[in-house]
């Protein structure tokens, strides 16, 4: 889920980030290139007066008004020296008065001519466009000469940009260092965020497994998280006491009830057996119901022992898995060969793993068991041990019918059999007891097609991570 809603939140955060900096980046453009066009109003209004005088010369003395005129193109010379930033004073015609380069004249058209015309109709040239740092150009401003209320001449200075490009991108290089350390510091409460809300719901993802899995005692911490996941943390533990409370009650139950049976039972078999001596032998009725009375002790037995195997938590250890499947193989080899079946191992000699021995033998048996009991005649039941990364593959295959679809997906439930096998001996809890003797230490039971006929059951054992992993 964090890699879900983390991207989502940092996708919205940068957003928020880029839809406030792009408009504080021209800001920031604007604010430098405003200061830099207030300068240069100011330094045309001085030129400006300057060659107001000199407009007059015709009605000034001549030595004066050549003065002026000198000192005004002084000032030009120095100025366009001094700052690299072309300067004139140009009459209406366009023609130049004085300037600065002295070649220098004004364009037939682009941002020059437009700032000459406008100031021509006695305002200052608007704002000239905003100035990028990719984009090489010049700033133009130019603002009207005056004299007794007209417009007889204009000065006009263009800049080059490459300080003002500088400075905006050294500010814009200051925002993005800015921005990506907010990026960073949102990045990471977002990391802070999403591991804060989604603590609890890993914990009660945790738990719900250990519990799906047999492990009832598991309880979700209900103290961090928002308070919705609090009260979730506190109504699953909640619901987990109460099914915990209603399996327990289950349990008792059926062990209570088989241990109560048994001895009604036993009398029961006994008195008709004590029947069975007044009559004739080889009474139908009576074998049957010999035969009957027996099955229901196993059934009791099997319940009894489903009971346990349920209740008991396991007690998982470092195991040599290929030597107890051996050995139970070896044990059943007798009755293998009297049922004329060929029951072999193929496998390592040696293959650890994290299981109970006592469990996973009785399993073994009962997997065995049910192979025997379904395979014909000359025909063959193989066990094959195979290690697969951290797993334990123990694999009984037998070469009996099988199994439908449908069958397979029931078998291993309590008191199932099927229907073409119900004159086979068995209480159809075998497979039930030997997957809860497996769940309680970590290990699994399943089943699937035998090729080219039969039935695999197939026992995976951990190999590492001992009882703390199957603590959670």
């Amino acid at each position: 889920m964090r890699t879900r809603l983390l991207p989502l939140l940092i996708v919205l955060m940068a957003g928020v980030l880029l839809a406030l900096g792009f408009p504080l980046a021209a800001g920031m453009a604007a604010v430098e290139q405003q200061q830099v066009v207030v300068d240069r109003i100011d330094d045309t209004a001085r030129f400006a007066s300057l060659a107001q005088y000199v407009t007059a010369q015709p009605f000034a003395p001549a030595d004066q008004a050549d003065g002026r005129f000198l000192t005004l193109r002084s000032e030009l010379d120095r100025y366009e020296d001094l700052y690299g930033i072309r300067a004139g004073v140009f009459y209406r015609s366009g023609k130049a008065m004085a300037a600065a380069p002295a070649d220098w004249a004004l364009p037939p058209e682009g941002e020059g001519r437009r700032a000459f015309q406008e100031a021509l109709a006695g305002r200052r040239s608007r704002d000239p466009g905003q100035v990028w740092p990719w984009r090489h150009s010049r700033l133009t401003v130019a603002s009207p000469v005056i004299r007794d209320g007209d417009v007889v001449a204009v000065v006009v200075t263009e800049s080059p940009t490459g300080q003002l490009r500088s400075r905006i991108l050294h500010q814009w290089l200051l925002l993005a260092a800015g921005e990506t350390a907010a990026m960073l510091v949102a990045v990471g409460a977002a990391f802070r965020l999403t591991g804060w809300v989604l603590k609890p719901v890993r914990t009660l993802d945790v738990a719900a497994h250990d519990i799906a899995t047999g492990r009832m005692n598991s309880r979700v911490a209900a103290d961090s998280g928002p308070p919705e996941l609090r009260r979730l943390a506190r109504s699953f533990n909640e619901m987990a006491d109460n099914v915990e409370n209603v399996l327990d009650q289950q349990r008792a139950f059926v062990a209570d009830a088989s241990h109560q049976l048994r001895n009604p039972l036993s009398a029961l078999l006994l008195r008709i057996d004590l029947l069975a001596l007044d009559l004739p032998e080889g009474h139908g009725e009576v074998t049957s119901v010999q035969a009957e009375g027996k099955r229901l002790a196993r059934v009791l037995d099997d319940l009894l022992d489903l009971a346990l195997a349920e209740h008991d938590p396991g007690d998982p250890q470092l195991t040599d898995i290929a030597e107890i499947v051996t050995d139970r193989v070896g044990a059943w080899t007798p009755v293998a060969d009297r049922e004329r079946v060929s029951l072999t191992y193929r496998g390592p000699a040696a293959a650890t793993g994290w299981a109970d021995p006592i469990a996973l033998s009785s399993a073994l048996d009962a997997v065995v068991d049910n192979a025997l009991k379904f395979t014909p005649e000359h025909a063959r039941v193989e066990v094959t041990v195979g290690v697969d990364g951290d797993r334990v593959h123990i694999s009984v295959a037998d070469g009996g019918p099988g199994l439908t679809e449908e069958e397979l997906t029931r078998i291993g439930d309590r008191f199932w059999r099927s229907n073409r096998h119900q004159n086979v001996s068995g209480s159809g809890l075998g497979l039930s007891i030997s997957r809860a003797l497996l769940a309680a230490t970590g290990a699994t039971l399943s089943y699937e097609h035998n090729r080219p006929t039969g039935l695999r059951a197939t026992i995976v054992v951990p190999r590492d991570g001992g009882p703390a992993a199957h603590d959670g």
